[in-house]
Protein backbone atom coordinates (compact mmCIF):
# COMPACT_ATOMS: atom_id res chain seq x y z
CA UNK A 1 0.00 0.00 0.00
CA UNK A 2 2.79 2.27 0.93
CA UNK A 3 4.45 1.69 -2.52
CA UNK A 4 1.56 2.31 -4.18
CA UNK A 5 1.03 5.63 -2.46
CA UNK A 6 4.70 6.48 -3.40
CA UNK A 7 4.39 5.87 -6.87
CA UNK A 8 1.19 7.75 -7.12
CA UNK A 9 2.93 10.76 -5.07
CA UNK A 10 6.01 10.97 -7.46
CA UNK A 11 4.33 10.37 -10.63
CA UNK A 12 2.21 13.57 -9.84
CA UNK A 13 5.01 15.25 -9.16
CA UNK A 14 7.02 14.47 -12.52
CA UNK A 15 3.80 15.68 -13.93
CA UNK A 16 3.51 18.70 -12.14
CA UNK A 17 7.40 19.81 -13.01
CA UNK A 18 7.20 19.22 -16.63
CA UNK A 19 4.02 21.41 -16.96
CA UNK A 20 6.50 24.24 -14.56
CA UNK A 21 9.51 23.39 -16.34
CA UNK A 22 7.84 23.93 -19.89
CA UNK A 23 6.99 27.59 -19.28
CA UNK A 24 4.17 29.87 -20.91
CA UNK A 25 4.11 29.78 -24.52
CA UNK A 26 5.04 32.63 -26.95
CA UNK A 27 2.28 35.00 -27.48
CA UNK A 28 2.80 35.28 -31.59
CA UNK A 29 3.55 31.45 -31.08
CA UNK A 30 0.04 31.24 -29.67
CA UNK A 31 -1.44 32.91 -32.12
CA UNK A 32 -0.81 36.79 -31.10
CA UNK A 33 0.42 39.46 -31.83
CA UNK A 34 4.73 40.03 -32.51
CA UNK A 35 5.06 43.90 -31.78
CA UNK A 36 8.99 44.78 -32.72
CA UNK A 37 10.41 47.06 -31.52
CA UNK A 38 9.64 47.12 -27.88
CA UNK A 39 10.44 48.97 -25.76
CA UNK A 40 9.88 52.39 -27.95
CA UNK A 41 9.93 55.95 -27.31
CA UNK A 42 7.35 58.02 -28.54
CA UNK A 43 7.96 59.15 -32.68
CA UNK A 44 9.03 55.25 -32.99
CA UNK A 45 7.44 53.32 -35.88
CA UNK A 46 6.48 49.88 -35.03
CA UNK A 47 5.92 47.21 -37.01
CA UNK A 48 3.36 43.65 -35.69
CA UNK A 49 3.01 40.56 -37.03
CA UNK A 50 0.60 37.98 -36.44
CA UNK A 51 0.26 34.17 -37.76
CA UNK A 52 -3.34 34.06 -36.37
CA UNK A 53 -5.51 35.12 -38.97
CA UNK A 54 -4.00 32.13 -41.40
CA UNK A 55 -2.37 32.32 -44.53
CA UNK A 56 -3.25 35.14 -47.32
CA UNK A 57 -5.25 36.79 -44.19
CA UNK A 58 -5.82 40.10 -43.30
CA UNK A 59 -6.38 42.03 -40.16
CA UNK A 60 -7.70 45.61 -38.77
CA UNK A 61 -5.20 46.99 -36.07
CA UNK A 62 -6.24 48.76 -33.00
CA UNK A 63 -3.40 50.73 -31.29
CA UNK A 64 -5.79 53.75 -29.99
CA UNK A 65 -4.87 52.67 -26.92
CA UNK A 66 -1.39 54.32 -27.14
CA UNK A 67 -3.39 57.01 -29.31
CA UNK A 68 -2.46 55.80 -32.85
CA UNK A 69 -5.41 54.65 -33.92
CA UNK A 70 -6.44 51.91 -36.24
CA UNK A 71 -4.16 50.59 -38.68
CA UNK A 72 -4.35 47.35 -41.30
CA UNK A 73 -2.18 44.06 -41.30
CA UNK A 74 -2.06 41.93 -44.69
CA UNK A 75 0.41 39.37 -46.05
CA UNK A 76 1.97 39.06 -48.53
CA UNK A 77 0.96 36.14 -51.54
CA UNK A 78 1.85 32.83 -49.55
CA UNK A 79 2.75 34.46 -46.80
CA UNK A 80 2.14 33.12 -43.33
CA UNK A 81 1.70 35.34 -41.21
CA UNK A 82 0.04 39.27 -41.99
CA UNK A 83 2.14 42.59 -41.14
CA UNK A 84 1.09 46.10 -40.57
CA UNK A 85 2.77 49.34 -38.88
CA UNK A 86 2.15 52.70 -36.95
CA UNK A 87 3.75 55.11 -35.52
CA UNK A 88 3.97 56.04 -31.35
CA UNK A 89 2.97 59.49 -31.08
CA UNK A 90 4.97 61.76 -29.90
CA UNK A 91 2.66 62.50 -27.16
CA UNK A 92 2.59 59.02 -25.97
CA UNK A 93 2.96 58.67 -22.03
CA UNK A 94 5.72 55.85 -20.76
CA UNK A 95 3.50 52.55 -19.87
CA UNK A 96 2.27 49.27 -21.35
CA UNK A 97 -0.31 49.28 -23.94
CA UNK A 98 -2.01 46.52 -25.12
CA UNK A 99 -2.22 46.40 -29.25
CA UNK A 100 -5.20 44.69 -30.82
CA UNK A 101 -6.19 43.17 -34.25
CA UNK A 102 -8.95 41.52 -35.37
CA UNK A 103 -8.86 39.22 -38.35
CA UNK A 104 -10.93 39.47 -41.33
CA UNK A 105 -9.77 36.67 -43.79
CA UNK A 106 -12.18 33.87 -44.61
CA UNK A 107 -9.91 31.58 -42.13
CA UNK A 108 -10.17 32.91 -39.38
CA UNK A 109 -12.93 35.80 -39.36
CA UNK A 110 -13.46 37.99 -36.83
CA UNK A 111 -10.79 36.35 -34.40
CA UNK A 112 -9.28 38.70 -32.59
CA UNK A 113 -5.58 38.85 -31.05
CA UNK A 114 -3.61 40.98 -28.73
CA UNK A 115 0.31 42.21 -27.61
CA UNK A 116 1.44 44.66 -25.21
CA UNK A 117 3.41 47.43 -26.39
CA UNK A 118 6.11 48.92 -23.79
CA UNK A 119 6.93 53.05 -24.33
CA UNK A 120 9.71 54.34 -22.28
CA UNK A 121 11.35 57.64 -22.72
CA UNK A 122 14.69 56.79 -23.64
CA UNK A 123 16.29 54.26 -25.31
CA UNK A 124 18.99 52.37 -24.33
CA UNK A 125 19.80 51.61 -28.12
CA UNK A 126 19.34 54.88 -29.30
CA UNK A 127 22.15 55.67 -26.55
CA UNK A 128 24.48 53.06 -28.00
CA UNK A 129 24.42 54.07 -31.50
CA UNK A 130 24.91 58.11 -31.24
CA UNK A 131 28.73 59.16 -30.22
CA UNK A 132 29.27 61.51 -27.32
CA UNK A 133 28.72 64.69 -27.83
CA UNK A 134 32.03 67.42 -26.78
CA UNK A 135 31.59 70.62 -26.02
CA UNK A 136 33.53 73.52 -28.56
CA UNK A 137 33.76 76.81 -28.73
CA UNK A 138 33.64 79.83 -26.77
CA UNK A 139 32.23 80.13 -22.88
CA UNK A 140 30.39 83.13 -22.82
CA UNK A 141 30.61 84.20 -19.09
CA UNK A 142 30.83 87.86 -19.32
CA UNK A 143 34.19 87.90 -18.03
CA UNK A 144 36.50 87.41 -20.96
CA UNK A 145 39.67 85.52 -21.45
CA UNK A 146 43.02 85.43 -22.70
CA UNK A 147 42.19 83.69 -26.27
CA UNK A 148 38.69 85.42 -27.39
CA UNK A 149 37.45 85.93 -30.94
CA UNK A 150 39.32 89.18 -31.24
CA UNK A 151 43.42 89.09 -31.37
CA UNK A 152 43.43 93.15 -30.92
CA UNK A 153 41.61 92.94 -27.86
CA UNK A 154 43.73 90.17 -26.63
CA UNK A 155 47.11 92.28 -28.00
CA UNK A 156 46.02 95.49 -26.01
CA UNK A 157 45.45 93.32 -22.92
CA UNK A 158 48.92 91.57 -22.64
CA UNK A 159 50.78 95.25 -23.46
CA UNK A 160 48.31 96.95 -20.53
CA UNK A 161 49.36 94.52 -18.24
CA UNK A 162 52.97 94.70 -19.00
CA UNK A 163 52.90 98.26 -18.76
CA UNK A 164 51.41 98.00 -15.40
CA UNK A 165 54.07 95.30 -14.26
CA UNK A 166 57.14 97.41 -15.11
CA UNK A 167 55.42 100.60 -13.63
CA UNK A 168 55.08 98.29 -10.57
CA UNK A 169 58.81 97.14 -10.53
CA UNK A 170 60.01 100.37 -10.96
CA UNK A 171 58.24 102.06 -8.23
CA UNK A 172 59.23 99.11 -5.93
CA UNK A 173 62.64 99.78 -7.00
CA UNK A 174 62.90 103.69 -6.63
CA UNK A 175 60.88 103.31 -3.15
CA UNK A 176 63.57 100.32 -2.30
CA UNK A 177 66.66 103.05 -2.95
CA UNK A 178 64.92 105.31 -0.90
CA UNK A 179 64.34 107.76 -3.81
CA UNK A 180 61.42 110.34 -3.41
CA UNK A 181 58.72 110.38 -6.13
Amino acid sequence: MRTARQLTTTAALAATSAVLLAGPASAAGAGGLDISPSPVTPGTTVTVRTAACGADGTAAGDASAVGAGTFALASAAGAAEASGRFEVPPSAQPGTYEIVARCSGSAARGRQVAGDLTVTLTSTAAAREQPPVHPRGHVKTGVGGALGPDPVQTAAGVAALAVAAAGGTWLLHRRARGDRI
